[in-house]
């Protein structure tokens, strides 16, 4: 039977037998997966079956967020040139649709299952994260994602991802739990809103969560705000009021930079009678559309760049976030113990000499102890003596390090959630706790020397990735053109 750590590094050859054929920048970055797993491993962050190369699709990925009707099922359609995704005005899908190629010219749909258990896809193991939301719902993970295959070209090497609308209160709490994990994960997030509804200052809770809490990520580059149907306002008088409306209620959310498109499906537009206004519409929408479809056609750019700083950001999370986190969580434990176990000692010691001098006697000139008497009372007294007194300063000392663990855990559990921490933290802290470990040692469990320059590595080799990725970009001394990215490579060693 294999065990769990020959499961693990299989999938990851299997992986590197996939980017042999595709990007070899890549199969270098396995590497250094394999490397912040072994540091992972020796500090308990990871299981034995887990690996950070899990935690991220290889595939370019591609989000289609926005609220109810506003025409995200159309848009994917028109975009892969079949009719997949149904389309209503009103939803008609509550569930995450994941769709990635296949030869097959019938498109399948597969139920949540078949993304909840692999670990190539997005939402790998997402019913874990619907069950702290929602208790029991992760067993229902057909409720939520599902998992469409299409023969579409533009749909190769990519996957897309489309999301139910937000409007809805069902289910939300868990919906949002998805929809975060998504933008995590993504490398291109097209957020839509419906032209039809020119009344935003409605929506701002909606607003909220698709803008304001956007824009501040680091990677905020990669969300598209696309305002969708807008050929649904030509009859108006000026349809330029109701873009208006529209930028002033995302301002008022913080987003005050970046492109805003304005978009319409040529497969379902309503009917413009004029011919100037037609004209204007349409070559504003094309012009949108271009845009929009090449970010989406060279998203494996961004995918690679993703990938790499998903390396970089888990070995500053070990280094910079979770080793000094359980060093912390480790001296406040330390403390406790240490404190507890000499007012306890202490205690007992008094109480002992007081006993013993209560209940000696005098000898003549000498004062003979009580337990001096009870140990020469009692054959190789001392030795069973010395021995009752170990046994019960160590099931003390245990009990004291135990209760003093879990005084910590409500402190550590809240700083991993506050400071965003991934990786087993609260696990590593109680590895740290168990008995055979001294409670005098000051660094976490598998921090030491060795495994810092691991780190250390990783980073630097993570530069050295992203200069090799931007000699295929970018050629400033004007030298050879060097092999692009999707262009076959040799395979590196």
């Amino acid at each position: 039977m294999p065990t769990a750590s020959s499961v693990v590094q299989e999938r990851l050859k299997n992986l590197e037998q996939h980017l042999e054929r595709e990007n070899p920048i890549l199969i270098r970055a396995i590497k250094s997966f394999r490397e912040l797993d072994q540091v992972a491993y020796d500090m308990h962050l990871l299981d034995a079956d887990q690996t950070y190369a899990d935690q991220i699709p290889w595939w370019p990925l591609i989000a289609i967020l926005g609220t109810f009707s506003a025409g995200k099922s159309t848009f994917i359609n028109h975009y892969l040139g079949q009719t997949l995704q149904r389309t209503g005005n009103h939803a008609v899908d509550e569930r995450f649709t994941v769709i990635c190629f296949s030869e097959a010219g019938t498109g399948q749909a597969l139920p949540g299952v078949a993304l909840d258990s692999d670990p190539r896809f997005p939402l790998y193991h997402i019913s874990e994260s619907i069950d702290e939301v929602a208790a029991g719902e992760g067993k229902r993970t057909d409720a939520y994602i599902q998992l469409r295959t299409c023969a579409s070209e533009r749909l190769r090497g990519r996957i897309i991802v489309d999301s139910p609308g937000f409007d809805a209160d069902a289910q939300r709490t868990a919906t949002l739990r998805i929809v975060d994990h998504i933008i995590d994960l993504s490398d291109l997030v097209l957020v839509f809103f419906d032209a039809r509804h020119p009344e935003p200052g409605a929506m701002r809770d909606t607003l909220k969560h698709l803008v304001a809490e956007t824009i501040r990520r680091p990677d905020s580059g990669k969300f598209l705000y696309i305002l969708n149907q807008i050929d649904a306002t030509a009859r108006e008088d000026n349809p330029e009021d109701v873009i208006a409306a529209w930028q002033r209620a995302l301002g008022e959310h913080g987003l005050t930079a970046g492109r805003f498109y304005t978009i319409y499906s040529p497969d379902v537009a309503v009917p413009i009678e004029d011919i100037n206004v037609r004209r204007r519409f349409e070559t504003k929408r094309d012009r949108d559309l271009l845009d929009i479809h090449e970010r989406m056609q060279k998203v494996e750019i961004e995918r690679a760049y993703r990938i790499i700083g998903s390396i970089e950001k888990t070995a500053i999370g070990i280094a910079d976030e979770a080793a000094p986190l359980l060093s912390e969580g480790l001296r406040r434990w330390r403390t406790r113990v240490l404190a507890i176990d000499a007012v306890i000692f202490g205690i007992l010691l008094a109480a002992f000499m007081g006993w013993s001098l209560a209940a000696g006697h005098w000898n003549g000139l000498s004062y003979e102890p009580a337990w001096l008497a009870t140990v020469a009372s009692v054959e190789n007294g001392l030795q069973a003596l010395i021995i009752a007194l170990v046994a019960i300063i160590a099931a003390i000392h245990f009990k004291v390090r135990s209760l003093s663990a879990k005084a910590v855990l409500p402190w550590l559990r809240q700083r991993v959630q506050a400071d965003g921490i991934r990786g087993r933290v609260v696990e590593a802290f109680l590895a740290n706790t168990r008995p055979l470990r001294s409670a005098l040692i000051a660094k976490p469990r598998g921090w030491h020397s060795v495994n810092q320059m691991r780190i250390k590595q990783v980073k630097l080799d993570c530069d050295g990735y992203v200069q090799t990725l931007n000699d295929q970009f970018t050629n400033p001394s004007g030298a050879a053109t060097r092999p692009r990215i999707d262009q076959p490579t040799e395979s590196v060693a």
